[in-house]
């Protein structure tokens, strides 16, 4: 694995854990080169000195935080260490709290935890205590100058800290315009919601994330390689003209009648692409709100 992103210590009460902080992330994205569409030659960026005009290189650039018009203090790693050194280099444990109680859009970026050759024991202790009680820990660490709120969620034996949004990071729902809460208020019949309920009861099946995968990144390859072996390499493609469908208005489309049809049709695939036999009315359970609220040792990706 690549060299660690943070390295430091989680504390809660007394216990130090010493841990590295490692990047959980491999996402599969396109490199795109930048042209200039008259002649296909790359485009460059360069970084430049506004006073003089010319180019500087990296390791003459450093960090500058403007405290008055064009005056600067300049701000190096170690300056940034010593602004608070406690909160840099420590991730200190404030609460423990249910996972299911923290709303999915809090969960940001995830991070594998690893202990240094001196904390193992203390991070076992730590992920042990966190899967025995069903817990997550919650945080604050600094990563790259910036103060995150974090949780410390247990999944198997490699704990994830995953980076939280603060409360005022996020937007109220209420500027949306949403339908009214309830069914009356929706607008909806007793009948649409048994049968939307049958729908999802017959689409469920356990978590498997290896289901799902990029079909993009695999479909836009492919027209990457069409175009090569075309001799298209050069061509830039303009829109074709579609003939753009009518819209329905939302007041006459057929729920009752699009519910049943997925119904009859199985409503989705298996994962081997097979369909499901049509679903029985359920009994009404509180078995999926059960699921909700049970803090999991898997952990979901934020």
């Amino acid at each position: 694995m690549a060299r660690p992103l943070w390295k430091g210590a989680i504390t809660f009460g007394l216990v130090h854990v010493p841990v590295a902080i490692h990047s959980a992330e491999d996402r599969k994205e396109f490199k795109f080169a930048m042209l200039d569409r008259r002649d296909l030659s790359p485009v460059g960026y360069k970084r430049y000195s506004k006073r003089s005009g010319k180019e500087v290189p990296w390791k003459d650039v450093v960090k500058g935080y403007e405290y008055d018009k064009d005056q600067y203090v300049v701000l190096s790693e170690e300056d940034f260490r010593r602004a608070n050194p406690k909160a840099s280099q420590t991730i200190e444990i404030q609460a423990f709290v249910p996972a299911g109680q923290i709303p999915p859009e809090y969960y940001e970026t995830p991070y594998y935890l690893a202990p240094t050759e001196r904390g193992r024991k203390a991070y076992a202790l730590l992920r042990e205590a966190l899967h025995a009680t069903q817990r997550v820990a919650i945080g604050q660490v600094v990563i790259r100058t910036t103060l995150h709120l974090a949780a410390v969620v247990p999944v198997n034996e490699a704990p994830i800290l995953n980076t939280l949004r603060y409360a005022d990071e996020l937007r109220e729902a209420k500027e949306l315009d949403l339908p009214a809460g309830g069914m009356k208020g929706a607008g909806l019949s007793a009948k649409e919601l048994d049968l939307a309920k049958r729908l999802v009861e017959d689409m469920t099946e356990d978590w498997k994330a290896a289901r799902f995968k990029d079909t993009y990144h695999r479909d836009l390859m492919h027209r990457i390689e069409q175009k090569i072996k075309s001799g298209q390499t050069e061509e830039i493609t303009e829109p074709e003209e579609a003939e753009q469908p009518a819209r329905k208005s939302a007041q006459i489309i057929d729920l009752m009648g699009l519910l049943k049809e997925s119904l009859r049709q199985g409503g989705g695939q298996s994962k081997a692409g097979t369909r499901r036999p049509p679903a029985r009315v359920p009994k009404r359970s509180s078995r999926a709100a059960a699921a909700h609220t049970k803090a999991p040792s898997r952990r979901r990706r934020a």
